[in-house]
């Protein structure tokens, strides 16, 4: 009995988890322009790049279509003007979780994921602004 339990758990998680090899989350990982302008130089796109691909973050969120989550195009237009306030309470949402803000699917929190890479994935998106 335990042994499925534990079994149960480990195919919830996969699946929470997501597999982030479906060939639209790589055609998005690969979009590295916004309104024109090439990122791929910028230092803040490649580590925040590199710390939303290898986390489960393409599951529920993509640059530019909408999955589970709000686009990360969305949320750097509703928070790219707010300066380190948004940047923190940006942080705050990947580690802690919450929702209400963009419906009532809940983000998933990420206690997992340091202040720093955090701050790094945040930089990311609000560089995806419009």
């Amino acid at each position: 009995m335990k042994k499925i339990i534990i079994a149960s758990f480990a195919v919830l998680a996969f699946a929470a988890c997501g597999g982030n090899d479906s060939k639209e989350s790589k055609d998005e990982k690969k979009d590295n322009t916004t309104a024109g302008s090439d990122l791929s130089s910028n230092p803040d796109y490649q580590k925040g790049l590199d710390l939303v691909s290898n986390s489960d973050c393409f599951t529920c969120h993509t640059p530019t279509e909408p999955k589970t989550g709000p686009t990360y195009r969305d949320v750097a237009n509703k928070y790219a003007s707010g300066g380190d306030s948004a940047v923190n309470y940006l942080v705050h949402k990947i580690i802690n979780g919450g929702t209400g803000v963009w419906g009532q699917t809940p983000m998933i929190p990420h206690p997992q994921i340091s202040e720093q890479d955090a701050t790094a994935m945040v930089k990311y998106i609000l560089l995806l602004k419009k």
